[in-house]
């Protein structure tokens, strides 16, 4: 196959990543094409060789090279458990009675929250946050 029908094809592979969410296989399958065009610029003319150097070149790029290329340039997600929570201090919105839902602040958003004590809990004071069940924080009164 002529070397710049590789070449288009490399560069076609390369588009073709650059539009899809990173997986990175297309990357690696154009740098395949791209290093079998050199090889038939070279002089390597016979197809089955080509095709064998596409492949193997792209295959083991995508072995070797692609688990460390989605480390470095995939987004790092923080792993935040809601149930590290626990502890905390919330500020009430509302006044609670025990057993009662409302409302209070923690770490800027509004989170539903149930009263667990014995005592009811005044509007805007500081309370801590015993158990988390879902989205509702079941809270008592800081001393």
């Amino acid at each position: 196959m002529q070397w710049w029908v590789w070449l288009v094809a490399a560069v076609a592979l390369l588009v073709v990543e650059m539009l899809t969410p990173g997986g990175f296989y297309f990357f690696f399958f154009g740098v395949g094409a791209l290093a079998t065009a050199l090889a038939a610029l070279a002089g390597v003319e016979n197809l089955v060789t080509q095709s064998i150097i596409f492949l193997t070149l792209s295959i083991a790029a995508v072995l070797l090279f692609r688990k460390p290329l989605l480390r470095r340039f995939q987004p790092v997600v923080p792993s935040t458990r809601v149930d590290s929570l626990i502890g905390e201090t919330a500020t009430l919105a509302n006044a609670l009675h025990p057993g009662e839902f409302g409302q209070a602040e923690l770490r800027g958003s509004s989170w539903t929250v149930r009263n667990i004590s014995g005592t009811p809990i005044e509007a805007g004071q500081r309370c801590i946050v015993e158990q988390v069940d879902g989205l509702t924080l079941y809270i008592r009164a800081a001393e």
